[in-house]
């Protein structure tokens, strides 16, 4: 197996190439089944009965820098959900949105001013499910050369970049847990610097590593 540096470097140089093969080629179906989700690690926490997700999309932006990296975003600390944690540019689908695709394009341009045309679509991972109710697409996608930073103040405190071969490296990842209506809850968790990238967003980024390293 290729060390996290290594891989790293092979993403930075083949691209999409070296992604098309690990991911998803199609998104799934709709609506969304989520294969993967909050409940993977607590399983005792899952409703009993059926629910409606809300169908919501983010992009897992790598960076093609000599030393690749994944983009993040911290939301501000004013907003109702998720308020302050570090996620990817994304959110909930509206009714103009073609696709979850354009979903996940349009609120990357709304949050960080990056706009579609420096985006390369290189596929997709497991559909997620959260446990706050929403049916998540993860689209994993290459930030060409010329891409600028427009944040959105309202909704995005800091936008920041985390070295690739970092995540790729499992003696990084662990796993925490704290309480959470009443429930002692684990997930997964990345400490880069002063990040604390957890929930729905590490996980999302185990798949890729998964993914990238299987």
């Amino acid at each position: 197996m290729s060390s996290p540096e290594a891989l790293a470097l092979r993403i930075a140089h083949d691209g999409v190439g070296a992604l098309r093969a690990r991911l998803l080629a199609e998104p799934p179906a709709l609506p969304l089944a989520p294969t993967r989700g909050d409940y993977d690690l607590n399983p005792g926490t899952r409703p009993e009965a059926a629910r409606a997700l809300t169908p919501a999309a983010v992009l897992l932006p790598i960076v093609l820098r000599d030393e690749p990296t994944i983009l993040f975003t911290r939301r501000t600390a004013h907003l109702a959900r998720h308020a302050g944690q570090v996620s990817f540019p994304g959110g909930r689908a509206e009714a103009g949105d073609p696709s979850l695709v354009e979903t996940a394009l349009r609120e990357t341009k709304e949050e960080t001013g990056i706009g579609a045309e420096h985006v390369s679509v290189a596929g997709f991972l497991d559909a997620y499910e959260t446990g706050t109710g929403f049916a998540i697409l993860p689209v994993v996608g290459l930030l060409t050369q010329g891409f600028g930073l427009l944040p959105n103040p309202a909704e995005v405190e800091e936008v920041f970049e985390v070295p690739l071969a970092f995540l790729l490296d499992p003696v990084n990842r662990r796993r925490d847990s704290r309480e959470w209506q009443g429930r002692r809850r684990e997930f997964h968790v990345f400490e880069y610097g002063a990040h604390y990238i957890w929930g729905a967003t590490a996980a999302i980024v185990v798949n890729f590593c998964d993914r990238m390293r299987a």
